[in-house]
């Protein structure tokens, strides 16, 4: 059955809860975080009803108890009760809510969500409390803990009589977006975290990397803005700063933004830079970490980084520094026993990696692994030594990262992605 309702804001009003169990406590928490002025009458209560402060009488429904009360709640589950205040409505006009009975009910408590003075009310009409309860749960992880904060700055200015709609409303749109770095791992949807899943999904914007997968790509909702930002080497088609610039301007108009970054948002990224940017403008930010190519490319080809007997050290590393430099500051960790040594950013300058690590003492043949597309369908291993690898290195699929240790051994015995499409390619031919 459906109601005409009308959702309203009830003031100063005096309520009866009849009923001392777990239905009548979970309306009486309700009213005393309102600053409801209720009382509560009951033949028992619950041990709970003691952490409430409201009057309490102990003893058995009598209609004389409605008194001067224009507003009753009847949590009592008892059709007597229930009966009897029906028929007491005949004589007598007050408002009447009997809990889990919609169809005897003049109003329905709605699921709420409570931030200071500021309440925002969620009813089915009495079709689904469930219904109202889960969009209430929705509603609480969009929208920021500072509003209460912010109603009581706004009622605090309007009781001076300062009212000032476009400020107010322009705060309130940067407080209500937020900036979601989304660490998309090495590009297989299959390694994103359900986190990151979900914040793509509900996003109104998403910004792209240009190494973001295909496959991930295709998990936008076809509704969502999609706005490419990627920045390849050389050729660089949306500055950082400019970068920082858009995601301000759209989280400022209230939207939820999902800023889609390769690997992990802090690991050889600029998501710090992105993160402290919109904090200083006071937007939200979360940070969604990501599986880096540092730890997915050694896995996926076969190669443990830290296994016993092999490696008890392990460092990651870029070979690439800010104006295109290099970065060779770490080639001494070429020479420690028992390390492993992986290089992000690092094919395009194998040729002075070489020659660094040779003039500094390196072993040349030193165990090396090239993985290029870790993860993917399309993943790629080389196999080779440290002096081959420049020649290897030419023309290896991009992005790659290089692996240096005796760690490379392992990829001789251990699973592979290259592997397994070399088992499922037996399993269909």
């Amino acid at each position: 059955m459906q109601y005409k309702t009308l959702p309203i804001v009830l003031k100063d009003m005096k309520i009866l809860l009849i009923g001392g169990g777990k239905v009548a406590l979970q309306k009486a928490e309700v009213m005393e975080r309102n600053a409801v002025d209720f009382e509560c009458i009951s033949a028992a209560f619950i041990e709970e009803f003691t952490d409430i402060n409201a009057r309490q009488t102990q003893k058995y429904f009598e209609i004389k108890d409605l008194q001067n009360y224009a507003v009753v709640v009847d949590a009592t589950g008892s059709k007597d009760v229930m009966n009897a205040l029906l028929e007491h409505k005949r004589h007598k006009n007050f408002l009447y809510n009997c809990v889990d009975v919609p169809e005897v009910c003049d109003f329905f408590f709605a699921a709420l969500l409570e931030y200071g003075s500021l309440k925002i009310a969620v009813s089915s009409s009495g079709a689904s409390p469930t219904l109202a309860q889960s969009v209430r749960e929705k509603i609480r992880r969009v929208l920021p803990n500072t509003l209460a904060s912010f109603n009581e700055e706004l009622q605090t200015k309007r009781s001076l009589g300062i009212i000032d709609v476009k400020h107010a409303k322009q705060a309130a749109k940067k407080m209500l977006g937020r900036v979601t770095l989304v660490g998309c791992g090495t590009g297989d949807v299959d390694l994103l975290t359900l986190k990151a899943y979900k914040s793509i999904k509900e996003a109104d914007v998403v910004f792209i990397d240009h190494l973001i997968s295909d496959e991930i790509i295709d998990i936008i909702p076809k509704e969502t803005m999609k706005i490419s930002v990627g920045k390849q080497k050389g050729a660089h088609s949306v500055k950082q700063e400019k970068i920082n610039e858009m995601l301000i301007e759209y989280a400022s108009k209230g939207l939820e933004v999902a800023r889609l970054k390769a690997g992990d948002p802090y690991i050889f990224g600029r998501g710090a830079e992105e993160a402290q940017a919109l904090m200083d403008e006071g937007i939200r930010v979360d940070v969604i970490p990501g599986i880096s190519s540092a730890i997915a490319g050694p896995l996926s080809a076969g190669i443990a980084p830290t296994a016993r007997g092999y490696a008890t050290n392990l460092s990651i590393v870029s070979a690439h520094l800010a104006g295109n430099s290099i970065n060779t500051q770490w080639i001494d960790l070429l020479k420690m026993k028992n390390h492993t040594t992986i290089v992000l950013m690092g094919l395009s300058r194998a040729d002075e990696i070489v020659k660094a690590a040779l003039e500094a003492g390196a072993d040349a043949n030193m165990p090396t692994a090239i993985i290029s597309n870790a993860s993917r369908a399309n993943q790629t291993r080389i196999i080779t030594t440290l002096s081959e690898l420049p020649s290897l290195a030419k023309d290896a699929p991009r992005p790659g990262i290089i692996v240096f240790g005796d760690v490379v051994n392992l990829a001789k015995v251990l699973p592979s992605c290259e592997m397994k499409e070399e088992r499922e390619d037996a399993k269909i031919a």
